[in-house]
């Protein structure tokens, strides 16, 4: 299994250098190759939740996922080869984060996503897949959230660790 980044080589890269949508999925997913459809969503959060909690129960919370949905749903899509469509997703957010979300909080997202040229919609058959329209941009988007996130974390834990909650 291919080695995750750590915090601070995250989006690291200069803006000239180019990013395909291959090395992206690549990089998010953690592994070269999935046999199957989703595979990767599923194994890369049990990775996390494993080397951040060891065998510890984890639950996320919906308000956390709902604050941070529009660079989980890319993530989600670029750790996909097949199947991004909205149920899918919506499937995938209950499934890996114990979230149930409405499609009328995930398809305005997807929508907005379009418009602001990170996510492209095809239309298919039955339905509308969606893929990484502009994945550099879409790679430094997450990589800034992901750097938000983890120096809050990092305060929290410096928090709790030297604060008087006593």
């Amino acid at each position: 299994m291919k080695q995750m980044k750590s915090p601070t080589e995250i989006g690291t890269g200069t803006e000239s250098e180019s990013i395909s949508v291959e090395t992206l999925r690549e990089e998010l997913q953690g592994i070269d190759d999935s046999p199957e459809p989703g595979t990767a969503v599923s194994e890369t959060v049990s990775e996390v939740e494993t080397s951040l909690f060891g065998a510890e129960q984890f639950s996320y919370d919906e308000d956390h996922i709902k604050s941070s949905l529009d660079e989980l749903l890319v993530s989600l899509i670029a750790l996909r080869d097949s199947d991004t469509h909205g149920k899918q997703l919506l499937d995938d957010l209950a499934e890996e984060f114990d979230t149930m979300l409405s499609p009328g909080t995930v398809y305005p997202r997807l929508h907005e996503l379009c418009e602001s040229g990170l996510l492209d919609q095809r239309e298919l058959v039955k339905t509308k897949e969606y893929v990484l329209d502009d994945p550099e941009d879409t790679r430094s988007k997450v990589a800034a959230a992901a750097r938000q996130h983890l120096a809050l974390g990092m305060v929290f834990r410096a928090a709790l660790e030297e604060g008087d909650f006593e």
